[in-house]
């Protein structure tokens, strides 16, 4: 008869930036089944919001996730445009278009330099963030920050790009195709890393769906799903791409999509600056009237939703926010099993998950189901356990 046995990744592990609990059943070196055990990142921004005023909102949104600072403010000003009926001027479009797509290279470019790392390929790792490098100055060049570029403003833009910039942001975008050609060569062809990650980590088109994955995690497994062409916002309505997609629905696949993404990114900038109108960059909004609204975004790790409702104050009285991981990190419970112990790790690493940007915290009963602590019950006991661990350091 089989036995099973726990086998912990998390809370704290080297392949996790952040904190987060897996607990994998395995017999011998298969994985059988897996938890997933969430909570440890829980920041309560929902609740937040409604403390702040509605332009507060987009800088607090912004720091969900330090990688993706831009996508969650995209989608609240879209959200409350939605709302408001606002009109954004075309030059703002543009100027968002580039923001996120400088972006979803730099995302890409980082999760592709964690994953030699993962695999024990470092010299894709070092690589990676040295083209990286340059796409974070780009955004020190035309927001002032290499993150958390506080751009989006409800109604437009809170900086032009200057004409004079735009021949050094042409530049890097030129020096950067020839590494993805070299990435698209040393990874797509590469036997070992073929070996590694072809056939680990499946996730069938099916499996997809049922889960309701997105992102290059969902085009890996054959769903055509994107926001920028299903639903253009931005600019995405004026210029050409393509959405690379794949069908395995393994690691390799989610690789590949990403490379070629890349191209696709550098093309779509290219095209803004080619035909971005000159004039207003803001609409300078100065009231949100009541209502409701939702902004869907495509983040690099897949759509990025906000609904806001407001009710004809300076706040909103309900904001909901679903990052892409909160559905990709659910995924795992399927992708996980069948494979080995050594490739559960790569297979949670392979969606780029966000922790901090999915966390949501209740505390129910096991048998009724019924929520016995509330938000207050929570900051009360929080503040309780510090007193007390105060009163036994001093």
């Amino acid at each position: 008869m089989s036995h099973k046995i726990v086998v912990p990744i998390g809370p704290y592990h080297p392949l996790q930036e952040e904190p987060e609990y897996f607990r994998l059943y395995v017999e011998g070196e298969k994985v059988v089944d897996i938890d997933i055990v969430i909570g440890y990142m829980h920041r309560g921004v929902e609740k937040l919001s409604e403390s702040k005023h509605f332009d507060q909102v987009a800088f607090l949104v912004e720091r969900i996730c330090g990688i993706c600072s831009n996508s969650h403010p995209f989608a609240y000003c879209l959200a409350i445009e939605d709302l408001g009926k606002i009109e954004v001027p075309p030059r703002a479009n543009f100027i968002r278009t580039i923001i996120a797509e400088l972006e979803r290279i730099h995302s890409h470019l980082l999760w592709l330099g964690l994953a030699g790392h993962f695999i024990g390929y470092n010299t894709v790792w070092m690589w990676a963030w040295r083209y990286r490098e340059p796409v974070l100055d780009c955004f020190e060049m035309i927001t002032g920050n290499r993150n958390h570029y506080a751009m989006m403003k409800i109604g437009g833009v809170r900086r032009d790009i200057e004409d004079k910039d735009i021949p050094a942001l042409r530049k890097i975008l030129d020096e950067l195709c020839p590494a993805v050609d070299m990435f698209k060569g040393a990874i797509m062809d590469d036997p070992v890393i073929q070996a590694r990650l072809v056939k680990v980590g499946v996730l069938t088109k099916q499996e997809t769906i049922d889960w309701c994955v997105v992102g290059p995690t969902a085009r890996a497994s054959g769903v055509d799903i994107d926001v920028r062409r299903d639903e253009p916002y931005g600019a995405y309505g004026l210029v050409k791409f393509n959405i690379p997609a794949a069908k395995d629905g393994d690691i390799f696949s989610k690789t590949v999509i990403r490379i070629k993404e890349l191209y696709e990114s550098i093309s779509i900038i290219r095209q803004c600056l080619d035909i971005m109108p000159k004039g207003e960059f803001d609409a300078d909004v100065k009231q949100i009237p009541p209502g409701e609204g939702i902004g869907r975004v495509e983040a690099p790790r897949g759509e990025c939703f906000h609904y806001v409702k407001s009710d004809g104050t300076n706040r909103p009285v309900r904001h909901k926010i679903r990052a892409p991981s909160y559905v990709n990190v659910a995924s795992n419970k399927v992708a996980c099993v069948g494979g080995t112990i050594s490739d559960a790790a790569i297979t949670l690493a392979a969606v780029d998950p966000c922790y901090c940007c999915t966390e949501r915290t209740a505390v129910v009963d096991r048998v009724s189901d019924k929520k016995i602590l509330n938000g207050f019950d929570l900051v009360k006991l929080s503040q309780e356990k510090t007193e007390y661990l105060k009163k036994k350091v001093i």
